[in-house]
């Protein structure tokens, strides 16, 4: 019986060859991947040693070990290679693989951001035993970035809020979301999106779970609301139209890939199993 891919993170290259290891190399949205007999593969180090020198390590997966880099401006990829969008790779790639192309990206989009001192313009250099550069003159520390964002399903019974995004290029439902706003909680947040979102008020908020979405350099911090009052009135500018759905009846929604996915599932299987149990 075959088990999942096992990634087991860190920041310290181990002293070993990186020949064998496994090269994320990107560019913006862009990872560099290697085809075999169709399909998508990460190159390894022995095939692009100059980047593999300096690339950041990621850990490991599966004992196999992971780096990170950028690829130059002027990359060429030679034959049998070529850049795609990373998201693109999502069910062409298992769920580890695919976590770790996330997290190149956010650390390759680091580490080309932050080469010089936002204060002084000095380049920065890389921190021995952590994640960061540091301005070696005003000692400033940059470390990778997230955006915290919370993303919120609104129930009414065996109904669920969901949106359509005016700005999706598909005409796709999802969960409301939001980013967080300084000196704000993410439960603050919750409310204030949902209310400016749709107009609705909510209450009994609770947490889900979470999903580091590198897509947007953000982590999703999923909820669970119930509704409290109001009528739907959708602010155009985000929302193009919102509604109540219930499981029997709904529309397109996110791919298994998002927490959005997770929240309504959830809810689906929490209203038909209620259905299913026989009353005593």
């Amino acid at each position: 019986m075959s088990t999942a891919p096992h990634f087991v993170a860190s920041h310290e290259p181990p002293a070993r060859p990186r020949d064998n290891a496994l090269l994320f190399l990107a560019r913006g949205m862009d990872l560099l991947i290697h085809e075999q007999d169709g399909a998508p593969a990460i190159p390894t180090g022995a095939a692009f040693p100059e980047l593999a020198a300096d690339a950041h390590y990621l850990g490991a997966l599966d004992g196999q070990d992971c780096y990170a880099a950028a690829l130059p401006d002027d990359f060429t990829p030679p034959e049998g290679y070529k850049k795609v969008l990373a998201r693109s790779l999502f069910n062409k790639v298992d769920e580890a693989r695919f976590a770790v192309v996330g997290r190149t990206l956010s650390i390759v989009e680091w580490d080309v951001t932050h080469r010089f001192c936002g204060r002084c313009g000095t380049p920065t250099q890389l921190v021995p035993g952590e994640r960061a550069r540091r301005c070696p003159v005003d000692h400033t520390p940059f470390y990778p970035r997230i955006a915290p964002a919370i993303i919120v399903l609104v129930t009414r019974g065996d109904t669920m809020l969901l949106g359509r995004n005016a700005t999706f290029p598909e005409p796709m439902f999802s969960t409301l979301a939001g980013f967080v706003d300084p000196g704000e909680s993410l439960e603050e947040c919750v409310a204030r999106e949902v209310k400016e979102e749709v107009g609705i008020d909510i209450q009994n908020i609770r947490y889900f779970g979470s999903q580091p979405w590198p897509f947007g350099r953000s982590l999703m911090v999923g909820f669970t609301a119930e509704y409290a009052g109001g009528d739907i009135v959708v602010d155009p500018k985000e929302i193009a139209e919102a509604h109540w759905f219930s499981p029997d009846n709904l529309p397109r929604i996110p791919p298994r890939l998002s927490i959005a996915r997770q929240l309504i599932d959830s809810f689906v299987a929490r209203v038909k199993g209620s259905r299913s149990t026989p009353t005593p």
